[in-house]
């Protein structure tokens, strides 16, 4: 049994407290004032967009409704949370914190935004980390996100703390429950918006706390990697179901996607072979191993898939060393994973932010490093039947290396990306994703 979340956050912000005084020790600052952002207007209305806090303030506090709240961290001190409780009855005001995590800060109420600017005063060479606005030039801070800062306050992010992986398994229980649940509504023939609603409801969320906006794509619209439409009205067949969509715990975020057919055949099949590939890739996920080398063998795997299944003519590892294979699968294997859904310092090989590029040819891969125990990844292959990329490959020199006729049959089906939630440990890999399924089950 895991510990209970106030002692993982015990020391989860310990460790927080530890990383950020060597960074702040490095690049001789004292405070850092972190802002959490306010809300941005639509253009010529009078309501905001939905509102998502920075995620340097939610690595220290888990809140998502905290609008204009600052976090201010001088070391050796009790962290400062301003807490903006605005007097309004035009809105329901945020409850005062509470909960495990509140009495590692002293929490002053402000009642308006500019009132934190008095909290703010006499703070040394002051670092602020956030969404500049104009009205803080004469605050007193003496950086603005300071680059060299950011990279240290980044690259340690990758390894997450024991606090951070229990938020995430939780975020992964919900996400799986709406998988099912959005399943099940595919089966019985439902709509796309139908089963994002499904979805939603299953995952106990609203829409605005999912970490991202959900892909739930029937049929071709599989074949969109970024699918953003709902259509309400059922297609009159459904071949193939592709979801990708996610859940929070306490500001932790899953992705998860999964593919499934509306009844066995060669499209079927050809989602087992990924299903298959996958896992294998997920067990790659050690210490050690370098993330770049998991993405070209993912392209070799469905090389070989796309060979076995009629769809290419030519042998799997002369079809990625062409660039074929990218035809199929034109995005990368996966990305860090933690308080952002894409987290950040994915090409940094150490705490100055020097770079390690993606190889080449392959431009949309978002992780380079080598895998260290805490660090949480997503393995999502995918093979895909995109108008303009075959359209491309058949004018080209790929186009005698492609059975059209195979790919005309699985034109319908749009696609296939199967994503888990992979931690690397000092030992096996732990699959948030897969072990939540299977507890449901």
């Amino acid at each position: 049994m895991p510990a209970p979340l106030s002692q993982l956050f015990d020391d989860h912000l310990r460790i927080q407290r530890q990383r950020t005084d060597e960074a702040l020790a490095t690049c001789k600052v004292d405070t850092l004032a972190i802002h959490a952002g306010s809300p941005h207007m639509l253009f010529l209305d009078d309501h905001p967009y939905p509102f998502k806090p920075n995620p340097h303030f939610k690595l220290w506090v888990p809140l998502e409704d905290a609008v204009d709240c600052w976090l201010v961290y001088r070391p050796g001190e009790k962290p400062r949370l301003i807490f903006l409780q605005p007097a309004d009855y035009w809105h329901k005001p945020p409850s005062l914190p509470h909960g495990f995590w509140t009495h590692h800060f002293q929490i002053e109420v402000i009642r308006e935004p500019g009132e934190a600017r008095r909290h703010l005063a006499r703070l040394g060479h002051c670092a602020f980390i956030g969404e500049w606005q104009e009205q803080f030039k004469d605050w007193g801070f003496t950086e603005t996100n300071p680059e060299g800062l950011l990279q240290r306050l980044h690259y340690p992010r990758a390894i997450k703390t024991e606090y951070e992986l229990e938020c995430m398994r939780h975020a992964s229980h919900a996400a799986a429950r709406g998988h099912v649940a959005a399943e099940a509504a595919f089966r019985a023939g439902k709509s796309e918006y139908e089963i994002h609603m499904a979805y939603v409801r299953a995952t106990g969320h609203s829409e605005r706390e999912l970490p991202y906006s959900s892909i739930v794509a029937l049929n071709t619209n599989a074949s969109v990697l970024h699918y953003q439409h709902q259509e309400r009205e059922a297609p009159a067949k459904h071949y193939s179901f592709l979801i990708d969509a996610g859940a929070q715990f306490h500001t932790y975020a899953a992705d998860v996607t999964r593919t499934y057919a509306a009844s066995d055949g060669d499209f079927a099949a050809l989602i087992a072979g990924m299903e298959s590939l996958q896992l294998q890739l997920c067990a790659q996920v050690r210490d050690g191993v370098d993330y770049s080398n998991i993405h070209l063998d993912a392209h070799l795997r469905i090389a070989n898939l796309l060979h076995d299944s009629g769809i290419i003519t030519m042998p799997a590892a002369d079809a990625v060393s062409s660039g074929l294979s990218g035809v199929f699968f034109p995005h990368g294997v996966g990305h860090l994973l933690g308080l952002q859904v894409h987290d950040v310092s994915g090409f940094s090989i150490d705490a100055k932010g020097t770079r390690k590029a993606a190889p080449a040819g392959h431009a949309y891969l978002r992780l380079t490093r080598t895998l260290e125990p805490g660090f949480v990844v997503t393995i999502e292959p995918g093979l895909y039947f995109i108008d303009m990329l075959l359209d491309e490959a058949r004018n080209g020199a790929h186009g005698k290396h492609i059975n059209w006729r195979r790919v005309d049959e699985f034109r319908p089906y749009g696609g296939i990306r199967v994503e888990d939630n992979v931690a690397c440990t000092a030992d096996e890999s732990e699959n948030l994703t897969r072990d939540a399924f299977a507890a449901l089950a």
